[in-house]
């Protein structure tokens, strides 16, 4: 006996990303709504293109550390590198609240979606909410833990770097995974072509800070190529699994509207996240920008226009 569609909407809520392509099968009455962003072809051409952006971006990321030895402008203590974060920051930032969320928000409040349970409660900024601090709460048990063994395995530094440095990279990626699967289930191109950009600035800088703590742990070869290639691949990989989700229902069903709005809403969230927590407030709060009136004029200045282009981009997208 089928479940009221009511009780159904609730548990579609509490599945996890990787179990929703298994309800995503109907028909709905509200067909070709918008042909335009719901372009399979123009979508999954766009989705490729993102693989290999992201790819190559996080790619740099990790390897830029070692150059920075090098060239000084491009080492994470510079005016530069803080200007061009406060810059992605900007983008990301925009990303999630102009472009990501509204069609979240537009998804979930779809007439194709009868029940009344979508239009009682604002589900998308609830979901974009819940993924900020599932966010947070990953990263803190990640940080606790790395903490944690450096100060109790002081003693033996150079183990303790090694473990600490992988519980890093597992914090780092998971939520790159969900980021890239919402991606790569998207059918919109005004939702994908954003996250293109936010998602490699993403990747670019995570990677540097993970190649730092990678070159500090002195890895041998071998284990460092690993590290690094394995970070790299996460959003990728992530985007293929979107991929094959959306490629496992019907792209006008109500069902697809759900899914799709749940991981714009979760991407949403996250994005946000990434942007305030992950690159904005240790840079902003440090004691150089503090001590420095020039420096935070350039970065605040450098947010804005970021933040001022991609949202400028939402009149076109």
């Amino acid at each position: 006996m089928s479940l009221p569609r009511d009780r159904q909407a609730l548990l579609g809520l509490s599945l996890c990303f990787l179990l929703l392509p298994v309800l995503a099968f109907g028909d709905c009455t509200c067909e070709g709504d918008s042909p335009d962003q719901e372009n399979s072809h123009g979508a999954l051409s766009y989705k490729l293109g993102a693989i290999a952006c992201i790819l190559i971006g996080g790619t740099l990321g990790v390897c830029l550390p070692i150059l920075g030895k090098a060239v000084p402008a491009l080492s994470p203590g510079s005016d530069l590198f803080f200007m061009v974060k406060a810059f992605a920051a900007g983008v990301i930032l925009a990303t999630g609240y102009i472009h990501v969320f509204p069609d979240a928000y537009e998804s979930l409040t779809s007439p194709c979606l009868t029940s009344e349970v979508w239009g009682s409660f604002p589900f998308a900024g609830f979901i974009a909410m819940m993924a900020a601090i599932a966010t947070l709460q990953v990263d803190m048990i990640a940080t606790s833990h790395y903490t944690r063994r450096q100060l109790k395995e002081a003693a033996s530094l150079g183990g303790a770097k090694n473990k600490d440095t992988e519980v890093l990279e597992v914090g780092i990626v998971v939520h790159s995974v969900i980021i890239g699967i919402s991606l790569g289930a998207s059918q919109s191109t005004s939702t994908i072509r954003p996250l293109i950009a936010a998602l490699t600035f993403h990747q670019f800088f995570e990677g540097m800070g993970l190649g730092g703590c990678i070159t500090q742990a002195n890895f041998k070869s071998r284990a460092v190529i690993v590290m690094a290639l394995f970070f790299s691949l996460t959003t990728p990989v992530g985007i293929g699994i979107g991929i094959g989700v959306s490629n496992t229902y019907n792209e006008n069903s109500p069902t697809a509207l759900i899914i799709q709005g749940i991981l714009n809403s979760a991407s949403a969230g996250i994005l946000v996240y990434m942007a305030l927590v992950d690159l904005l407030a240790a840079d902003f709060m440090s004691p150089r920008m503090l001590n420095s009136g020039k420096l935070q004029v350039l970065a605040n200045a450098s947010l804005l226009i970021g933040a001022g282009f991609m949202s400028l981009l939402a009149k076109w997208a």
